[in-house]
């Protein structure tokens, strides 16, 4: 099976009620345990990967490992999206280098940290969104702005998403997905105390939903810090401060009222480097890498594992067949004519 449709995903997930977790890569493990818990749980997965991730790996790198990802787990429907292109050229080259999705995220202008104006956030979006449609590529916009700064991305203060300017962006732009500012941050440090309705305005994705009810709504910022994995780090030499993420019964909340993408880093990085410093730790005579490598990769299978069966993916890989980005061109066409 070849890398499919961002939309595709996003439409099927639409139809069956469910969320479909979008998890971010930086090398071959990451890779490795994404697809190994697609396939134990048979779920379909988008791969993302930041303008910092793609530096790190090098796009033909992270190209190939996704070519020989969909190569060796077949039965497999999986995406390659663009998490935040900073600029339309960043997502251009994402389309160019075999990307099946991107994000522009001109909520912020091109430094990737000062928030833009409504008019520059449809201008910039627009043009990607026809470039990319003209070759069936899938364009995610955003509109307000997250807490938090990751991978160098963002400005730290927090813009929820207005829902009737909401509208007014989709029907300017045409994107297919549409992240919303609804409270969450980037990073660990979501939430200094259990999240509410006082920092987590879950009622933003219902007013969105009642308005657009056939875009597809993206959570960003959405790992849920497990108190276990903060703990594991932390017995082993971490010092990660006391810190809440977002609780997985507000992510099913949101899928109840249209959220179809979630955004899943933190939670992975946790559970990665919990294993790392645990097996260092244990065996401090050991310098082989896969003796670190193996467990890292394997409790991040098991956090994306648990993701998928809560958000709603599992046991649906196999329920349609995938289109081409060419057939997903002529449906843009279609749609436009």
């Amino acid at each position: 099976m070849a890398m499919v449709s961002m939309r595709q995903l996003l439409d099927e997930a639409a139809a069956g009620g469910y969320g479909v977790g979008a998890f971010n890569v930086n090398n071959m493990e990451q890779i490795q345990a994404i697809m190994e818990a697609a396939r134990e749980t048979s779920s379909p997965v988008i791969v993302q990967a930041s303008r910092g991730a793609r530096s790190y790996t090098n796009d033909r790198f992270l190209y190939h490992l996704m070519q020989a990802a969909v190569e060796l787990y077949p039965e497999i429907p999986v995406a390659l999206h663009q998490d935040h292109g900073n600029s339309p050229e960043t997502c251009f080259s994402a389309i160019d280098q075999g990307f099946t999705s991107v994000m522009m995220d001109g909520s912020l202008l091109a430094d990737g940290k000062t928030p833009s104006d409504f008019a520059y956030n449809v201008q910039v979006t627009r043009e990607v969104v026809e470039r990319a449609h003209a070759v069936g590529v899938t364009v995610e916009g955003e509109l307000g702005t997250l807490g938090g700064i990751e991978d160098g991305v963002g400005s730290g203060e927090v813009h929820l998403t207005d829902p009737d300017q909401a509208v007014e962006f989709v029907e300017a732009t045409g994107i297919d997905a549409l992240a919303v500012a609804i409270g969450t941050s980037h990073g660990a440090y979501k939430f200094s105390r259990q999240p509410d309705g006082e920092v987590l305005a879950m009622n933003l994705i219902q007013e969105i939903h009642e308005k657009l009810p056939a875009t597809h709504l993206v959570m960003h910022g959405s790992s849920s810090v497990p108190k276990e994995l903060v703990d594991i780090i932390n017995e082993y030499g971490g010092q990660i401060r006391p810190t809440w993420g977002v609780p997985v019964e507000e992510i099913q909340l949101g899928i109840r009222h249209g959220v179809r993408k979630i955004n899943v880093d933190t939670d992975s990085r946790l559970a990665i480097t919990g294993a790392i410093r645990k097996a260092m730790a244990e065996d401090a005579a050991e310098f082989d890498p896969r003796s670190y490598l193996k467990p890292a990769r394997a409790a991040m299978q098991a956090v994306i594992s648990e993701r998928m069966r809560q958000f709603g993916q599992a046991g649906h890989a196999g329920d349609y067949d995938p289109r081409s980005l060419a057939d997903m061109r002529d449906f843009y066409a279609g749609a436009a004519a």
